[in-house]
């Protein structure tokens, strides 16, 4: 099955703790469903010093799951994902503009 969001879309998120804001996805986990957002969902996380990184607490974002989850149209506005053939091709839509993603 295609998947409706990819990395590097730009999505607003539904629901939870970061309800309404935007960002861009950076990684998808689609057996787990879920999707890693820069700057969303955010959490604390202590690691270790080592000679490649400074240790202490550093802020890491934390999966959130797909459903939570909605693009970005050219309004600016969540709107739905659809499929339809263009000539040969699958692509994907906005299901409120019809623009192709």
């Amino acid at each position: 099955m295609a998947a409706k969001l990819k990395k590097g879309d730009k999505v607003i998120v539904l629901a939870g703790k970061d309800k309404g804001q935007t960002g861009n996805i950076t990684s998808v986990d689609p057996q787990a469903n879920k999707a890693i957002v820069e700057g969303i969902n955010m959490a604390v996380r202590a690691t270790r010093q080592s000679q490649t990184s400074q240790g202490g607490r550093i802020p890491k974002a934390m999966p959130i799951d797909l459903s939570n989850l909605a693009i970005v149209d050219a309004n600016g506005k969540a709107t739905r994902v659809g499929f339809k053939m263009d000539g040969d091709k699958k692509v994907r839509f906005a299901k409120t503009t019809g623009d192709v993603i």
